[in-house]
């Protein structure tokens, strides 16, 4: 009712800047919601064991060593919400002029809720997956969270001054409503958010970063927030150009002596619908050059794993070397692990990159020996972590590149990557990467031999 009264009594020249100033609002909003989706369609998720340093998705269950307690619902969580809010009525006189200009007296009734307390917690918690585990740091982050709590209580109630405050608002109806927002402990949740070192221990965790496009953790699905995205984006769109034209018509209108024709406003419509097009275009085409690059960066995580398994090959080499008696053919068969660090990226001429562990244990079975040393055996389990590393490198990198190769085909974005002249990333298609980490027991074999090293 305010804004109506606001509007009528604002001259059409302010009416007309205002609609267009709110449709490009709209189509700035529309845009961002479209931006959001395309970015959470484009990210494949990855493992927790797989995630490197950078933008990933994720896919979990919500865990904690020392869990919150929600505030109302009493609920072990990882995050919490809640407010209080209180109902209130007034009836308000009021003056005016009318049409003639005389003095005249209203009355109207007013109602709604007001915020009178409010508050929340969250704290790092871990995401578990069928891997492993990462640490979530949720600060600053957009949290997307169930309702756990909604009950609404007259002033008898014990909850109405025990977990509100004792002090109201003016015209009071002795209403309150109280709303809690959790996420509890092993809920499934959907994560998107940069990746980075942690500073206590060698590891990654997930955090915000202003560089970040998106740091969301939610309840809901992966699917369930892109069809969200999609509808904002097109509600917002169609709302905009609405405004913007019906501003733009309204201005131009006010600015002619004779009314404009029919054809007139055809022609502002498809001003409005061409800036929309060109705001599309331009998002598309900065989504696919994220998206490119990413692909990029999953050849860099693939390459970076590659470098730590050949700095592993020396020392496995000089362990070999004491047991073997320096023979000949088991020195080649380990020195060639060391060509995996020339490794060319996918579609350039070179060498691709292999796995190596399943040489590396079968010298383990030729020289029994190899059995009993406790380096070889930590090098072992090391080279066995580094190929699950490479394996779920070069599983994001061949999704990434998958997502990619989709994007360049779908219409209409093709048209806008041809101008681009973005090409198809061919994929690493070298097999005998390990999946899962290969585990060694040795604690029932014998000791070394003093003159293993």
């Amino acid at each position: 009712m305010t804004t109506l009264r606001i509007l009528s009594a604002a001259p059409p020249e302010a009416i007309g800047y205002g609609g267009l100033a709110l449709g490009l609002l709209l189509l700035l909003l529309c845009l961002r919601a479209g931006r959001r989706k395309r970015l959470i369609d484009n990210l494949p998720t990855c493992k927790t064991t797989g995630v490197f340093i950078g933008l990933v998705e994720l896919k979990g269950t919500a865990e904690a060593e020392s869990p919150l307690q929600s505030y109302l619902a009493a609920i072990p969580c990882v995050y919490y919400a809640w407010s209080v809010e209180e109902h209130w009525s007034r009836t308000v006189t009021e003056t005016y002029k009318d049409s003639q200009g005389r003095t005249q007296t209203r009355t109207r009734h007013e109602s709604g809720w007001s915020t009178v307390a409010s508050g929340g917690e969250r704290t790092l918690f871990y995401l578990r997956d069928d891997c492993g585990l990462i640490r979530v740091n949720p600060e600053r982050a957009e949290i997307q969270a169930p309702g756990v709590f909604s009950r609404e209580v007259g002033i008898g109630d014990p909850l109405y001054y025990g977990k509100g405050p004792a002090v109201g608002v003016m015209h009071s109806d002795q209403r309150r409503r109280f709303v809690e927002h959790a996420i509890p402990l092993h809920a499934m949740l959907y994560l998107v958010g940069r990746a980075r070192l942690r500073e206590d221990v060698v590891a990654p965790e997930i955090a915000w970063d202003r560089d970040a496009p998106m740091f969301l953790i939610s309840t809901r699905s992966e699917q369930r927030i892109s069809t969200g995205l999609a509808v904002q984006y097109w509600v917002l769109g169609v709302l905009g150009v609405a405004a913007a034209v019906g501003g733009w018509a309204a201005v131009d209108h006010m600015q002619r002596v004779a009314r404009p024709a029919v054809g007139h406003y055809v022609w502002i419509g498809a001003g409005g619908l061409g800036a929309w097009l060109l705001g599309w275009v331009w998002m598309v085409y900065n989504s696919m050059q994220d998206l490119r690059q990413r692909v990029r960066q999953g050849w860099a995580n693939v390459d970076v794993q590659l470098k730590r398994r050949a700095d592993l090959i020396p020392s496995l080499v000089e362990v070999v070397k004491g047991y073997s008696g320096h023979e000949q053919r088991t020195l080649e068969e380990v020195t060639l692990l060391r060509s995996q660090a020339q490794v060319t990226a996918p579609g350039q001429p070179g060498p691709d990159p292999r796995g190596c562990l399943a040489s590396v244990v079968a010298l383990r079975e030729a020289y029994p020996e190899l059995k009993a040393n406790e380096q070889f055996g930590k090098l072992q389990a090391a080279l066995a972590d580094t190929e699950q590393r490479i394996a779920l490198a070069r599983e994001y990198f061949n999704n990434i590149a998958e997502f990619y190769n989709a994007r360049l085909q779908v219409v209409p974005d093709r048209f806008v990557c041809m101008l681009a002249s973005m090409k198809p990333q061919p994929f690493i298609s070298a097999e005998g990467f390990e999946r899962a980490a290969v585990r060694v027991n040795l604690s029932d074999a014998p000791r070394p031999p003093s003159g293993g090293s």
